[in-house]
């Protein structure tokens, strides 16, 4: 039996490829807006738009970054080998750009009313990453 085999039949984990780019600029202080135009398809730019937006009171305009993000992550996801379900775990760091997106998208949902994308939203970072639904809040 191999070592990281899994007994319980489920899809492994995805873990995404690390992009330390956009990481490095927005831990450096660069401005999310640059990073997103700089890397499009970083998550984690999106996420950080998402939540700048949230707290300065621009519900909307914080539900199209989160938007954006989850579904770069998604496609991100894809080309990674994900079917469509199974973990992606918090504790690899590369994967936080897209559950940050999936849970600020969660949350932008429900402050504009639409409690049925935030439910299920809200389900799909609990099955993604229980770590990160607790962490994220």
């Amino acid at each position: 039996m191999a070592i990281h085999e899994n007994l319980l039949g489920g899809p492994p984990p995805t873990r995404l490829p690390d992009d330390p780019e956009p990481r490095e600029l927005l831990a450096g202080g660069t401005p999310p807006a640059e990073v997103a135009a700089k890397y499009p398809t970083s998550s984690l730019a999106w996420a950080q738009l998402a939540d700048e937006a949230f707290d300065g009171g621009r519900v909307v305009e914080s539900y199209a970054y989160a938007r954006t993000g989850y579904h770069r992550g998604l496609d991100s996801l894809r080309r990674s080998g994900w079917k469509g379900h199974g973990p992606v775990p918090w504790e690899h760091e590369p994967n936080r750009g897209f559950l940050r997106a999936l849970h600020a998208l969660a949350r932008a949902a429900q402050a504009i009313g639409e409690q049925e994308e935030y439910e299920r939203c809200a389900t799909f970072l609990r099955d993604s990453s229980e770590m990160a639904a607790n962490t994220l809040g």
